[in-house]
């Protein structure tokens, strides 16, 4: 073994953190209270948009029309329906105008205009019965929000003849920001409880179960601190909050659950508790270490990508997965030594385990289904293979779409507005395209720029232009839906035309597509990062050249479920009625990247326990096949209810109202159940059968290299003479 794996050391770093624990746990009290006065609020300060590249033609499209015609980016829209009566009536307009006069009134609103100043058809309804006034909120996000806070209860209702409903994207997100904050407290209450149940089955003892819970607050608390404190600096997403939740309380729990076992099992071998946590600090504590590392590498690859969207995830995740590590090396040896023998108190499962730490059924069970995997490897490797090939089968026909109101519930008021400008007004207000000119140009010049647009396929209308200076605007209105196939063809039609004077493409389909582009672009070099990194660490970790190569194929396999079932339910609807969504026909472009990371780094975190106690084995007894028998006997248990555990936190925050976060939340519980109970259970130990004692092989410059940096489970065998390496088949 190396220094690093060394007695000595391991024993430095047990008495640095178990030295003084009862002043340690004091400091971490300290601590996690000024964590929550810093990360208090921390939801009102966080922002429900982020999908846009921030250097994308359409953002700059966007931010320079809204500060030269604040009127062609209206984010506020008041549906004002006039019952029975039509909107023409002289009660109703005088009604609508005296809203119109109002709303102009109000601080931080600009750009009011309304179909009673206009008459434009595309602001009333085909019936007749209800009519549009649009606005646009100013100021950031924040700023947004307390205006449409201050001014929603002046509008909204009855006045006089009229019916007024508040829609816009402004409403929206508001609306969405509000359901998050309050699913998310849902959630917790849900997840919270059956969580520590489950713990109690899965330890016996009410005090071991109490301890995962514990780092888990801690580390969800600190969480939300940092995400406060980033705020002051930079944009961050009201879905990251869902995120810190459940991996605080599951990665929490799956390290808790690591050393905690270890420990146990320690201490029922005879050893002291000091002993006990030294020896649980080099073994489980490493695998815990280096499974910390993989999650947030996965995580950070997030901060590839442009939209404030992703890269919040990567802030609150590595954040968590930081301080839920942290806390299970430093806090959680600190607890054990202080209560020794008393973690088994309240255990009420003795009067049926043995003086083993996991009871011999349960071993036993996991080490006859990894001899029958073993012996039938080919036949379990190809349908494993098969089954998550065949899942992952539907998100072959995956369409990209953007969010929007129809993530939230049917009875949510904004959505409701814009579902009856969808299907009751002409030609979608608000989902058209604009068209920024600069430069300046002649009114013959802007003329036949807009017949040149008229004429493209996919036009049903041009507006304007509308000039000011030497900048002006078009409205483009595609025929059919905002964000469909030719509506994003016809972007690229607007961006190739000649035109006289520079011109910047805007509008939904816009934001798509260049939203789909930056993520393209980006993509590749995340997956290599994640890819690259994992690789090294794995090798690491085991020092062989295969292992490394079959934990990330196995792990994107594992992920293939997840990617289907995003598709068949979510995109096609199937199960939406159950399941309490409607579906909008689309996938948003960034929640794969999102599912992929996160899933990812999840498997991974499964991957090093069983893999680190294969290789302690390994190193220990040089026999392949009772190596990879034993690591599944002594962690199949444990990964299995670690992924039920985290399933359940993620079942929770999958019952949350707004799609995307029911989206993420059922998602990666499926990843996470598939990954514990196929991948791991059947598919690597068929597969690990199968390349045999070559799964260990690295060449012997590799070999150097892990015998110096590398770090395994386990304890140095002094002992043991060294073996001839296996040679690749």
């Amino acid at each position: 073994m190396t220094e690093v794996n060394s007695p000595p050391r391991a024993g430095r770093w047990t008495r640095v953190v178990t030295a003084r624990p009862r002043l340690s746990l004091l400091v971490a009290l300290l601590l996690t209270a000024l964590a929550v006065v810093a990360g208090s609020g921390v939801a009102d300060r966080l922002g429900s948009g982020g999908w846009e590249d921030p250097a994308a033609e359409s953002t700059y499209a966007t931010k320079a029309l809204e500060r030269e015609f604040p009127g062609s980016q209206p984010n506020l829209l008041l549906l004002v329906g006039s019952g029975r009566a039509s909107v023409d009536d002289p009660a109703v307009a005088a009604a609508a105008r005296s809203l119109t006069t109002r709303l102009a009134a109000e601080k931080g609103v600009t750009g009011v205009g309304s179909y009673w100043q206009s008459a434009s058809p595309a602001l009333r309804a085909g019936d007749g019965h209800e009519a549009l006034i649009a606005a646009r909120i100013t100021g950031d996000e924040n700023a947004m929000a307390e205006t449409l806070d201050r001014i929603a209860p002046r509008y909204r209702g009855t006045h006089g003849p009229v019916q007024v409903k508040l829609g816009g994207i402004v409403a929206v997100r508001h609306e969405m920001q509000t359901i998050i904050k309050e699913d998310l407290t849902r959630a917790e209450l849900i997840a919270l409880p059956i969580t520590l149940v489950l713990l109690v089955m899965v330890f016996g003892s009410a005090v071991a179960a109490l301890l995962p819970l514990g780092i888990g607050i801690v580390a969800i608390l600190g969480t939300n601190a940092v995400l406060r404190g980033l705020t002051a600096f930079t944009d961050v997403s009201v879905f990251a909050l869902n995120l810190t939740t459940a991996l605080g309380l599951g990665l929490a729990i799956d390290y808790a659950l690591f050393i905690v076992r270890r420990y146990r099992e320690e201490l029922a071998a005879g050893a002291d508790p000091l002993t006990a946590v030294g020896t649980t600090l080099r073994t489980a504590g490493r695998t815990v270490l280096f499974s910390a590392l993989t999650v947030a590498v996965s995580l950070a690859a997030m901060m590839a990508f442009p939209q404030y969207f992703l890269r919040s995830f990567a802030y609150a995740g590595i954040a968590v997965v930081l301080l839920a590590a942290a806390a299970a090396l430093v806090l959680l040896p600190a607890a054990l030594v202080l209560l020794g023998p008393r973690v088994n108190a309240l255990d009420l499962r003795r009067l049926f385990r043995r003086r083993s730490g996991d009871g011999p059924a349960e071993g036993a069970a996991w080490a006859r289904a990894a001899s029958l995997v073993m012996r039938r490897a080919p036949l379990f490797a190809l349908g494993t293979t098969v089954l998550l090939v065949v899942l992952g089968l539907p998100f072959l026909g995956v369409k990209f779409g953007t969010a929007d109101d129809r993530q939230l519930p049917s009875a949510a008021e904004s959505h409701v507005v814009q579902q009856h400008i969808r299907e009751g007004f002409p030609g979608s207000p608000g989902g058209g395209l604009e068209v920024l000119a600069e430069g300046g140009a002649t009114a013959s010049q802007y003329a036949a720029y807009r017949q040149r647009v008229s004429s493209l396929p996919e036009v049903a209308r041009v507006d304007g232009p509308l000039v000011k200076g030497d900048a002006a605007y078009f409205t483009v209105q595609p025929e059919g839906e905002a964000v469909d196939d030719p509506a994003q063809r016809l972007v690229g039609d607007l961006r190739a035309l000649h035109a006289p004077f520079d011109t910047k493409v805007t509008g939904t389909a816009a934001v798509l597509v260049d939203t789909k582009h930056a993520i393209a672009e980006r993509l590749p070099w995340a997956a290599l990062f994640i890819a690259v990194i994992t690789l090294l660490l794995v090798f690491l970790l085991t020092g062989s050249v295969l292992i490394p190569l079959q934990a990330v194929v196995l792990n994107a396999l594992s992920l293939t479920a997840m990617f289907g079932a995003v598709v068949w339910v979510f995109q096609d609807g199937h199960l939406s009625g159950a399941l309490g969504f409607a579906s909008s026909g689309s996938i948003e472009t960034t929640l794969p990247v999102l599912m992929f990371c996160v899933a990812f780094g999840l498997s991974m975190d499964y991957g090093v326990f069983l893999l680190s106690r294969i290789k302690e084995e390994y190193d220990r007894t040089g026999d392949h096949d009772a190596a990879v028998r034993h690591g599944l006997q002594r962690t199949g248990g444990l990964i299995t209810a670690a992924a039920v555990i985290l399933a359940v936190v993620m079942v929770a925050i999958g019952t949350s109202r707004v799609t995307n976060t029911k989206m993420l939340g059922l998602g990666i519980a499926l990843a996470v159940l598939m990954d514990a109970m196929v991948v791991r259970s059947l598919l690597v130990p068929a597969i690990m059968r199968l390349t045999g004692r070559a799964t260990w092989w690295a060449p012997a410059p590799l070999r150097r290299f892990h015998r110096r940096f590398g770090l395994s489970e386990g304890e140095p065998a002094a002992a043991k003479e060294p073996e001839k390496e296996p040679a690749p088949v």
